[in-house]
């Protein structure tokens, strides 16, 4: 299941494309124009944009790639940190890097060290931007459509649709989280891959969306203008598209963003317990998970460990602040 890399990054590109349809169907409606006003002031929003932003960029470079003369394929990023070799081993951070000898006299660092197979700690970290990427980019894609279209239906037809949906997110929400992600990553087909990852958090992630869209739809479903539509016999899909779904559009860029930090979690978490991202795929959770043998060597191998929980607890912290900053600006109590 989505084994080659260039159907991941499509599908990447497809998850990142609809997170862009969503802010530019609601950039039109005036209750998102309000809330971006609000948003600009809000100096801890921002910080934590540019944070994500950043990581999004860095995530962007590993996954544009290009072909090569031996007809193989480069990442943009592996241009820029290609003067670096390996090592043969574990490097202390700061420690003298083996440069490309047609780079001249050029002095170089690895700032993080090196690991077990003597590969640069930081461009390891960086290259584990795109595995995040991915899972959430693919995760949301699935997660998304589904959480929005089941919510809005139980909440708008009622009855027996809700009473369906409601039955079938239940169950899944009565299994434990865990327990279902291992379960349905061990029996998939396409084996242990990020595709595959990537369906077991979509398929458990839509519950809570479907939710708070179900919730937040039966309230829209009262108001006038719904009434209104409905006496100028406007048909049901029109009145979903045209009118409650702009109105449930922001709660569902505030789930992705707070989603995306948990998806991030949920892989370090799988990655550590063995049943996460492939073996040799840069990701933080691989990083932490092979770093437990190092804490018990003599001396302590820690950069491996400090530089992948580093950049997770940023990557989370940082999109959890937006989160908040959304949530505050959207915040209806506010005009």
């Amino acid at each position: 299941m989505f084994d080659h890399w260039l159907t991941q990054d499509l599908l990447v590109l497809l998850g990142m494309g609809l997170f862009v349809w969503v802010l530019w169907s609601g950039s039109h409606h005036e209750r998102w124009q309000r809330a971006w006003i609000r948003f600009r002031q809000d100096r801890a929003g921002l910080l934590a944009l540019i944070v994500v932003a950043i990581y999004l960029f860095v995530g962007a470079l590993e996954v544009l790639q290009f072909p090569t003369k031996n007809g193989g394929t480069r990442t943009v990023l592996d241009v820029f940190v290609s003067g670096i070799h390996d090592e043969r081993s574990y490097s202390a951070p700061l420690a003298q890097a083996h440069l490309d000898p047609s780079m001249g006299n050029l002095k170089g660092l690895h700032l993080l060290g090196t690991n077990a197979l003597g590969k640069d700690v930081l461009v390891q970290t960086l290259k584990a931007c795109k595995t995040a990427l991915i899972i959430g980019g693919l995760t949301s894609a699935i997660y998304l459509p589904l959480g929005t279209f089941f919510g809005i239906l139980a909440g708008y037809f009622r009855r027996w649709v809700d009473d369906v949906i409601q039955y079938v997110y239940t169950t899944l929400a009565s299994i434990p989280e865990i327990l279902l992600l291992v379960a349905i990553i061990m029996v998939a087909p396409g084996g242990k891959n990020l595709g595959t990852l990537s369906f077991a958090l979509g398929v458990t992630a839509w519950v809570g969306l479907c939710r708070l869209i179900r919730g937040e739809t039966m309230r829209q479903a009262e108001r006038p203008y719904v009434a209104a539509a409905r006496a100028l016999g406007q048909s049901h899909a029109r009145i979903v598209t045209r009118h409650l779904l702009p109105n449930v559009l922001h709660l569902v860029l505030i789930n992705f963003v707070l989603g995306f930090s948990g998806i991030v979690l949920a892989e370090a978490v799988l990655s550590y317990l063995g049943v996460g991202t492939p073996v040799g795929t840069p990701s933080w959770g691989n990083m932490i998970d092979g770093a437990r043998a190092e804490l018990g060597r003599d001396p302590v191998v820690w950069w491996n460990l400090v530089s992948a929980t580093g950049a997770l607890f940023t990557l989370v912290l940082s999109l959890n602040l937006l989160g908040d900053a959304l949530r505050r600006a959207f915040d209806p109590k506010r005009g």
